[in-house]
């Protein structure tokens, strides 16, 4: 059995799955070790409040916490991974407390495996770039091997200086069982709220479901939304710095509906309230939009800018999906248009999804771990 240990933040809903899926293999031998005290209350400074999230993010795997702002707790932290002996040291992001300094702990004596989503979408001037490059050729010295969720993480590694020999696919993905499941239970659920703010079943919704936050766009969505004059709907899912300043101007429009944030395990009904997401992110810091994964797994349709790094992968040449770009807004408002026309089950997008799994970024673990 090899054994292999993962350093991450924080638990996050999006990871849990795929910890729970390694502790069930029977040729590893699993350990996550997080650097921040783990917590199932947090607050969220870009949602503005505390959350609490309602799926299990800590069940079904062993892991331990540790304070790794302190010097103390940093030690601690790689005192524990020493005494765990891994076979190898899986990283998420190097730029915080503990993680760089992991890194290069243990470079030389375990081989440091990498994930992370960074892309080069954002456009930065030119000096900023080339120092940029200078810093994280220096950073992913210490990396052995990097797994890349996508075509635009794998450029973005290639161009800090790992070779293609270093590198192994294993695509972003949600839980789609989650997603999937209950799907005529949560169809109901989704008809009643549609019921409820006077949608009929007959009428396209658009979603955004996210931060209301200047990067995502969300103002530009509902100006672009409110130019096309069609009578479709559109919810905003999620807060945000921006949800005071939004309600203000668009809270009295009939077909403008702000529904606030929702928990995790609400949100399979709430993508199958809708017809159509979008996320019209201009960044920075868009790397994937898992999002976009969610509302697939539910069956949307989905718009997406051209900054999002899932765009490529996920959504370019799909007849369910169109990229377009980030602040071209007589463009989104015509794609808005014609998704207000388009009538689709959603099965094409749900069985097209399944080749996200996190059961692939497993399997390429474990037979890297070999």
């Amino acid at each position: 059995m090899k054994r292999l240990a993962i350093l991450s933040t924080h638990p996050i809903q999006y990871n849990a799955p795929l910890f729970r899926m390694l502790a069930q293999e029977k040729s590893i031998d699993l350990k996550v070790f997080y650097s921040k005290k783990t917590e199932q209350v947090r607050f969220d400074k870009d949602f503005g409040q505390e959350i609490t999230w309602d799926v299990p993010l800590t069940d079904g795997y062993v892991h331990d916490s540790f304070d790794a702002n302190e010097k103390t707790g940093r030690t601690e932290l790689m005192t524990a991974i020493e005494s765990f002996n891994p076979n190898a040291l899986l990283v998420y992001g190097w730029n915080f407390n503990g993680h760089l300094a992991a890194m290069r702990h243990f470079h030389g004596s375990v081989p440091v495996w990498f994930r992370g989503d960074s892309t080069l979408l954002d456009l930065l001037p030119f000096w900023k770039q080339a120092l940029r490059k200078i810093s994280l050729s220096w950073v992913y010295r210490f990396v052995d091997r990097a797994f890349y969720v996508g075509q635009a993480n794998k450029r973005y590694f290639l161009w800090c200086g790992l070779r293609e020999d270093q590198l192994t696919y294993a695509p972003h993905a949600v839980d789609n069982t989650f997603f999937m499941a209950d799907d005529e239970q949560r169809k109901k659920e989704a008809l009643d709220i549609r019921g409820e703010l006077g949608i009929d079943t007959e009428t396209t919704v658009f979603l955004f479901a996210g931060k209301l936050e200047s990067k995502k766009q969300p103002i530009e969505l509902a100006e672009a939304f409110e130019s096309i004059k069609a009578q479709a709907h559109l919810i905003y899912v999620g807060s945000g710095v921006l949800e005071t300043q939004m309600k203000q101007r668009f809270d009295s429009h009939p077909r403008i509906h702000f529904v606030g944030f929702q928990n995790q395990s609400k949100m399979p009904v709430w993508y199958r309230v809708a017809d159509v997401f979008c996320l019209p992110s201009r960044g920075p810091g868009e790397t994937w939009g898992l999002a976009v994964n969610e509302a697939l797994a539910c069956g949307c349709k989905v718009i997406v800018s051209d900054r999002v790094g899932c765009a490529e992968d996920l959504v370019e040449g799909q007849p369910f999906g169109r990229i377009i770009p980030a602040q071209k807004w007589s463009l989104w408002a015509d794609a808005m248009r014609k998704g207000s026309r388009s009538q689709s089950d959603g099965a094409e997008t749900v069985k097209y999804i399944q080749n996200w799994d996190p059961k692939r970024f497993c399997t390429a673990l474990k037979n890297t771990l070999k």
